[in-house]
C-alpha cells in the first residue's frame, strides 16, 4: 500500500505531503489544476520514463519520496532481498532530479538505479489509463493475466520443459562427443595396439633401470678383476716370483744358510699368491654374464621411456593410459547404442512435455471462455453491451510456460473485426474496457496499488455510477487511486483529495488537500454544476454522498 508521498520542487508543486489510506482514494480538481502532476511525480520516483522537465522553475533540484507498506509475503520483499537491499515492513523510495537532468534514486537509504526502481515498481503499482503501456494494454502480460485468472499450476509444464531441455542437451553432448571420438578413432586404435604390443607394467621402468645399472657396474668390475688376474698371473707377479725363487735357490746353496729364511718366505708368498689367483679366477667366473641380456634390458627400458614421452605421461602411467584409451574406443563402439537410448529419452521427454502443454492449453482455453463471459457481463452496465471481448489463443514457440500466445482483443461494433484493445477502442471505450477487465481479473487481495487515470472520461450518469461501483469493488481487495472528473465516481471514494492551482507573487503552484465531509459536498457540487455552486447542486451532492458522509 502507498502510505505517504512527499513532493518537493517538482513541476508546479513547491512542497506537498500526502497520506493515503487503504480502499478507494479519489483525486479531483478543475482541468489544468495539476492532477496529472501527482502521477508524473509518482512515476518519477518509481523510475518510469516520462517527461524530462520535472524540476520546478527556479529550484536547483526536485525530490520525491514514496513510502509503501510491505506486509509479510509481499513479492517486493523477495526482489529487495535478492538485490541486496534492506527489507522491512516499510519501504522508502526517494529520487532526486538535479537541475542538470541527473537523476539519483535510493531504496531504504541505499543507492538504486532507475532500472532497479522500474523493476520494483512492477511489484508495487499498476497504472491503467488511455496511455497505459505497463498494465493491461501490455500484450506481453496477457498470458500471465489469463493464467492468474484460471488459477493454473505451471509447475508440471515447467518441470516437463526442464526435463525435455536436459534430455536434448544430453543427446547433443553425446552426439558431439561421439563425433569427436570418431575423429580420433584411427589414432586410438593405433595407440592401443602399440601399448598392447609393449604391454607395460606398473613399476617396470624402475625394475629395468636397476637391472641395467647392476649389469653395467658388474661389467666394469669384471674388467678390473681381469686386469688384476693378468697382473698376478705367469706374465705378472707369479712369473716374477718364480724367477726370483729359482735365482734365490741357486744362490742359497753357495750362501751357507744365509738365504734359507728368505727362500722359505718366498715359497710361502708363492703359495699365498696361488691362493689369491685361484680366488680371483673364481670371482671372475662368477661375474660372467651374457652381454645380450644387457642389450635386451636396455631396449625394453628405452622403448618404455620413448612411448611415455610420446603420450606425455610417466612410464608407470602407460598401463593406465592403455585402459583409458581402450575405454574411449569402447565408447565409440557402444556410441550408437547410447545415442539410440538418448533419442528414446528425448522422444519420451517431448511426449511428456507435449501432454503437459496440451493440458495447460485446455485449461487456458476453458479460462478464456469464462473470462469472455465475465467480460460480457461487465460491459453491459458500462453501456458497451454491443462490444465483444475475445481472449484469443494461438500457437507459440514451446517454452517453460507452454506453447500458447494470449491476446486480449475487442470488436466494438457487431460485424467489425476484432483487434488489440488500444487499436480498436476509442478513448472512453478503452477506459471502460480496462476497468471491466481489471474487475474480472481481480484476485481479491491484490498486492499492487491500482491507479486509474481519468478512466471515466467520456461517461456520465448511470454509466459513471457503474464505473465508480466497480472501482469501489476493486478497492475492497486493493488500494485504488483514481484521478476522476466524475462526481458519481468521486462520491464512492473512501478518501477524497482535491487538487487546486493558485497564483501568488507571479508564481503558479498546485496544492492537494484531503477533504472533510463538508468540503466533499462543496467539491462534488462544483463537479456537478461548475463554478457557480447552487443549492440544488449541493443537494445532489449530498444525495450522492449520503452513504459515504456518515462517519467520514
Amino acid at each position: 500500500m502507498l502510505r505517504h508521498l512527499d513532493i518537493r520542487d517538482m513541476l508546479l508543486i513547491d512542497r506537498l505531503e500526502l497520506e493515503f489510506r487503504p480502499g478507494l482514494n479519489v483525486l479531483t480538481g478543475e482541468t489544468g489544476a495539476g492532477k496529472s502532476i501527482l502521477l508524473d511525480c509518482l512515476g518519477f520516483v518509481l523510475g518510469w520514463r516520462g517527461r524530462a522537465d520535472l524540476v520546478r522553475a527556479g529550484a536547483s533540484q526536485g525530490e520525491v519520496t514514496a513510502v509503501f507498506d510491505l506486509p509479510p509475503g509481499h513479492p517486493a520483499r523477495t526482489l529487495l532481498d535478492e538485490a541486496g537491499f534492506p527489507v522491512s515492513d516499510e519501504l522508502i523510495i526517494r529520487r532526486v532530479n538535479a537541475g542538470d537532468g541527473r537523476k539519483t534514486g535510493w531504496i531504504n537509504d541505499r543507492r538504486a538505479s532507475g532500472e532497479v526502481l522500474r523493476t520494483l515498481s512492477e511489484l508495487l503499482v499498476e497504472l491503467h489509463g488511455q496511455h497505459d503501456d505497463r498494465g493491461l494494454l501490455n500484450p506481453r502480460g496477457h498470458r500471465l493475466l489469463l493464467d492468474a485468472f484460471a488459477g493454473v499450476d505451471l509447475g508440471p509444464v515447467r518441470a516437463a520443459w526442464a526435463a525435455r531441455r536436459e534430455a536434448r542437451a544430453a543427446l547433443e553432448r553425446a552426439e558431439a562427443a561421439l563425433a569427436a571420438a570418431k575423429g580420433e578413432e584411427d589414432f586410438l586404435r593405433h595407440a592401443v595396439a602399440e601399448l598392447d604390443k609393449l604391454d607395460p607394467q606398473p613399476g617396470e621402468e624402475a625394475e629395468l633401470d636397476t637391472r641395467r645399472r647392476a649389469m653395467q657396474g658388474a661389467e666394469r668390475i669384471r674388467e678390473d678383476v681381469a686386469r688384476a688376474l693378468q697382473a698376478l698371473g705367469p706374465q705378472g707377479a707369479e712369473g716374477a716370483m718364480l724367477d726370483a725363487a729359482r735365482w734365490l735357490d741357486g744362490a742359497a746353496e753357495r750362501a751357507e744358510g744365509r738365504l734359507e729364511a728368505s727362500a722359505a718366505a718366498l715359497q710361502r708368498a708363492l703359495i699365498e699368491l696361488g691362493e689369491a689367483v685361484s680366488g680371483v679366477e673364481a670371482a671372475l667366473e662368477a661375474m660372467d654374464f651374457d652381454p645380450r641380456e644387457l642389450e635386451t634390458t636396455e631396449e625394453r627400458l628405452f622403448a618404455l621411456r620413448a612411448l611415455a614421452r610420446k603420450h606425455d605421461v610417466l612410464a608407470d602411467d602407460l598401463a593406465g593410459l592403455a585402459d583409458a584409451l581402450r575405454a574411449r574406443l569402447g565408447r565409440i563402439d557402444a556410441g550408437e547404442g547410447d545415442l539410440a537410448r538418448l533419442r528414446e529419452a528425448v522422444a519420451a521427454a517431448d511426449a511428456a512435455y507435449g501432454a503437459a502443454a496440451a493440458a495447460l492449453s485446455e485449461q487456458r482455453a476453458a479460462a478464456a471462455k469464462r473470462l469472455d463471459a465475465a467480460m460480457a457481463a461487465e460491459l453491459a452496465p458500462l453501456k458497451m453491451e454491443r462490444a465483444v471481448f475475445e481472449t484469443r489463443l494461438s500457437a507459440a514457440e514451446p517454452g517453460p510456460e507452454g506453447c500458447d500466445a494470449v491476446a486480449f482483443t475487442v470488436a466494438t461494433n457487431p460485424g467489425a473485426p476484432a483487434g488489440p484493445l488500444d487499436r480498436i477502442a476509442s478513448g472512453g471505450e478503452l477506459s471502460r474496457f480496462l476497468l471491466a477487465l481489471k474487475v474480472c481479473l481481480a484476485r481479491g487481495n491484490d498486492a499492487l496499488v491500482l491507479i486509474f487515470d481519468e478512466i471515466d472520461r467520456g461517461v456520465g450518469g448511470a454509466t459513471a455510477d457503474a464505473v465508480g461501483r466497480r472501482l469501489a469493488r476493486l478497492a475492497e481487495g486493493a488500494q485504488v487511486l483514481v484521478v476522476t472528473h466524475s462526481p458519481q465516481v468521486a462520491a464512492l471514494g473512501g478518501h477524497h483529495f482535491r487538487v487546486a492551482k493558485s497564483v501568488a507573487g507571479g508564481m503558479t503552484t498546485s496544492n492537494v488537500a484531503a477533504l472533510t465531509a463538508s468540503q466533499r459536498i462543496e467539491e462534488i457540487a462544483r463537479m456537478l454544476a461548475g463554478e457557480e455552486i447552487t443549492a440544488a447542486a449541493k443537494a445532489a451532492a449530498r444525495a450522492l454522498l449520503e452513504p459515504k458522509v456518515v462517519g467520514s
